[in-house]
């Protein structure tokens, strides 16, 4: 048992009724996000919006701490609801023109990573197929996928049923050398394992807070590269995306020139402030320690279950957060139900079984799964 890291556990009740493993899905949430909800719902409920300014101070340093995380600028983020909100931005705010491409491997990704894309091909926009590898895309792939017409490659840091890690830094390369736009769907990696936005060559980000970050549902961010901020175009706009966007006696459509321009109109306070205690709890814990903690526990998980002769993946070198399985015998859904009834959380996703610890887990909790899969498959 790793003493610092479980003292964090009496932060998450829900751990008291769950084996809690499907961060991959949806997190339990802390105490301290809840404490920074009531924070600011309380100050509602007995000063009105006197204390409005103080919101708005703390909505600025949420902003930094999801720039700091991502190593970017908070010029560079835009506050959205989920990912799906950030990705259609980036999709519909680009100035296409008939016969453009975006590289999709639609046949691995989450749909939020997909119909964006697809939606835009009524606009004679091109979703060209990224052929996958062992459950992933590599930058060779994107490679042999690109061509004179491709303006956008869009593809998940880590795939969300295998579990495939992306070499982010390899294909942000050859999107570099290709003149194209990088753009990340990064929910399954922001929160469990550290990514530089800037070393990635990363024009586009997008993650919300309810999976790895363990915040809530409801809010998330977005990073868009300062230096291609001007090719993308808000598709709504309101007051908050103006120059001087507290002047309300005069309409002056002055649009900001950093990201905040995406923000149209009232910040969602509730969410923000979670997403801010969120984000303060990964700080002090550190990105680096939570990736070092989760892989242990897969190593552990992966050596246990394959000496059972269960199929795994992805390999350690593609892994991240994320472990899936299927036994050597007997129905994958029965024994998913099996763990379930034993109180863990877990995913099945396409046929295998998810596993996406965090690094409040104990060693024990992985050996206790093993001993319910070596019963079921005995």
């Amino acid at each position: 048992m790793h003493k610092p890291l479980d003292r964090y556990r009496s932060e998450f009740p829900a751990l008291r009724e769950k084996i809690e493993m499907n961060h991959a899905g949806v997190s339990p949430t802390s105490l301290r996000v809840s404490a920074a909800i009531r924070q600011w719902t309380d100050d509602l409920v007995h000063h009105g919006i006197a204390n409005e300014p103080s919101w708005e101070a703390r909505g600025e340093a949420v902003r930094a701490l999801a720039a700091g995380l991502i190593g970017a600028k908070g010029s560079e983020i835009a506050f959205v609801r989920n990912t799906s909100h950030g990705l259609g931005l980036v999709a519909e705010g680009l100035a296409w023109e008939r016969g453009d491409e975006v590289c999709v491997a639609t046949s691995i990704e989450y749909p939020s990573n997909v119909y964006p894309w697809q939606h835009v091909a009524s606009r004679g926009v091109l979703v060209r197929e990224i052929p996958v590898t062992d459950g992933g895309v590599t930058a060779d792939a994107v490679a042999s996928t690109i061509t004179s017409r491709t303006r956008v490659v869009a593809l998940s840091s880590v795939q969300y049923a295998t579990g495939y890690r992306a070499d982010l830094d390899a294909i942000g390369e050859v999107c570099a050398k290709a003149g194209v736009l990088f753009c990340v769907d990064g929910i399954q990696s922001i929160g469990c394992s550290p990514v530089d936005v800037k070393r990635s060559g990363i024009h586009f980000l997008s993650a919300d807070s309810h999976k790895w970050m363990m915040g809530i549902a409801g809010i998330g961010f977005l990073y868009v590269d300062e230096r291609v901020n001007a090719q993308l175009r808000p598709v709504l706009v309101g007051w908050r995306s103006m120059v001087n966007a507290w002047d309300f006696n005069r309409a002056h459509f002055d649009l900001r020139k950093d990201a905040a321009k995406f923000e149209e109109g009232s910040a969602a306070y509730t969410g923000i402030y979670a997403l801010g205690a969120a984000l303060d709890l990964l700080t002090e814990v550190s990105v680096e320690t939570i990736e070092a903690r989760i892989g242990e526990l897969l190593t552990d998980l992966d050596a246990g279950l394959r000496a059972l002769g269960c199929d795994t993946g992805p390999a350690p070198q593609h892994r991240a957060g994320i472990l899936t399985f299927t036994p050597p015998h007997g129905d994958v859904a029965a024994l998913a139900a099996r763990l379930a009834e034993r109180r863990f959380a877990l995913s099945l996703r396409r046929g295998r079984i998810r596993v996406s610890p965090h690094f409040y887990n104990r060693a024990e909790e992985i050996g206790e799964l093993v001993k319910v899969v070596r019963g079921f498959v005995g």
